[in-house]
């Protein structure tokens, strides 16, 4: 009966010690942590109820994606076991944006051990490139358009918005032709992501942006009308950008407190209107000023567009792994598509051919920055980036066929005017060469006078 009552007790206080202590585990101190790209960090883990006699303790760290994250095996060291607990840390390394799960693998004398799961969420940190490209385009775009302030012709502009057929067309075409074709490609390229398709949607339903004054400029357009739309098209977005995301926008997502940057809009319309308003006082106060200002307009919106497109190219390069044949077929299709459709409405409705060239242009080219500051805006990191690669396609796509269509006219302006030349050389040869029957002429006097 005695040995009875041993057994039961020593049952009892087995139990009792799992109970208390129970299977070991391994726990991270939180669920989910964000690390930031190409930067190692220490992610701390620690192992409950383990004994501090372990003989063989063999520990692997774990991540879903390693393109996203890669780790590092931890060294396991048995004098940090304390109270039945060790803590341990993993370094972990943010390979490229997006979301990864980090586990563990252990085993405990030849034991495998439960583990919890922790997301890594792998963001790109901001850096001062970033600050310095955008606050320095601010600033060459405003000087840009003191210059165009200086070149407009203010009557025209007058007369434009007294019989506004043209910027009703463009804006006809920014606020409804673009949002459609962009949700067009956002079903179809990508029906089963979410995010891309809010990357392509925000794009199609931004107003035009500032450099297709810039490219109306160079490409011989109607520059009164090209910076008429652009205003008209910035205002006009403080109500029509809601419109789109709370109608057709709902089909992508549906997210009940979406708020507008009306602060990002409003900086850039006045951001518009201030450099044009002193470039009207420039020119009606500074004539000499204003006559060299606009001899300059040219080369430096040239100079402008290369400082950018280089610029943003450097600044986004992380980007540039994530493109693939939809992304770039997306980043040519909507500003292409707009050129095109723009283009057949202005002629549709009789427009002059400068008219057309900016009414097309305006179409075209959207206002990327706007999109991306309401992407980044709606989605968490590191969505928020990774959805940017399509304004930033967008932005890379768009000067292609205009690049393409300004060296041409370049050349065939050349052209002209190497007919020009020859045709005034031929219309006046005798100025230069003196007749025969003049000189038979004086010749024959010359004797005359001698005899």
């Amino acid at each position: 009966m005695f040995l009875i009552l041993q057994i039961m007790n020593l049952l009892l206080g087995l139990l009792l010690v799992s109970t208390v202590f129970g299977e070991p585990k391994v726990i991270f101190h939180a669920t989910e942590t964000n690390i930031h790209m190409d930067e190692v960090t220490h992610i701390p883990f620690s192992i409950e109820n383990i004994s501090s006699n372990v003989v063989k303790v063999n520990l692997t760290a774990i991540s879903s994606d390693l393109n996203v994250v890669q780790v590092e095996r931890p060294i396991f060291d048995p004098l940090l076991i304390h109270d039945g607990y060790y803590n341990g840390s993993i370094n972990a390394t943010g390979i490229f944006l997006g979301k990864a799960e980090l586990s563990m693998s252990v085993l405990i004398d030849e034991q495998p051990v439960k583990s919890d799961v922790m997301n890594i969420i792998v963001i790109r940190k901001v850096r001062v490139m970033d600050t310095i490209f955008t606050a320095s385009v601010a600033i060459l775009v405003s000087i840009l358009y003191i210059n165009f302030g200086c070149a407009m012709d203010w009557t025209v502009c007058a007369k434009t918005i007294k019989r506004p057929i043209g910027p009703i067309i463009g804006c006809l075409c920014q606020f409804i032709l673009m949002p459609v074709i962009s949700y067009v490609l956002a079903v179809t390229l990508f029906p089963e992501s979410p995010e891309m398709q809010l990357g392509i949607f925000f794009t199609g339903i931004s107003p035009s942006g500032g450099a297709s004054n810039i490219w109306t400029i160079l490409l011989g357009g109607n520059l009164c009308l090209s910076v008429t739309m652009t205003t008209l098209c910035t205002i006009a977005a403080f109500g029509l950008m809601p419109m789109w995301i709370f109608t057709l926008g709902k089909h992508i997502f549906d997210r009940g407190n979406l708020a507008m940057p009306y602060d990002k809009i409003a900086t850039f319309a006045m951001g518009l209107i201030i450099p044009l308003a002193l470039g009207y006082i420039i020119q009606k106060k500074l004539p000499k000023l204003s006559r060299i200002l606009v001899r300059m307009m040219k080369p430096f919106s040239v100079i402008l567009i290369v400082f950018i497109i280089i610029f943003a190219i450097i600044t986004n390069l992380y980007l540039f792994k994530l493109f693939s044949w939809k992304i770039i077929l997306c980043g040519m299709g909507l500003p292409w598509c707009g050129f095109i459709f723009g283009m057949l409405a202005a002629f549709i409705f009789c427009q002059p051919d400068q008219d057309i060239r900016a009414i097309a242009i305006e179409t075209g080219i959207q206002n990327t920055g706007v999109s991306i500051f309401l992407l980044r805006f709606s989605l968490k990191q590191p969505t928020a980036d990774l959805t940017t690669v399509i304004p930033v396609a967008c932005a890379i796509m768009t000067p292609l066929p205009l690049i393409f269509l300004y060296i041409i006219k370049l050349m065939l302006d050349q052209k002209k005017q190497k007919l020009a030349t020859s045709k005034e050389e031929l219309q006046n040869p005798l100025h230069t060469v003196p007749s025969i029957s003049t000189t038979v002429s004086a010749l024959k006097r010359n004797q005359t006078i001698q005899l």
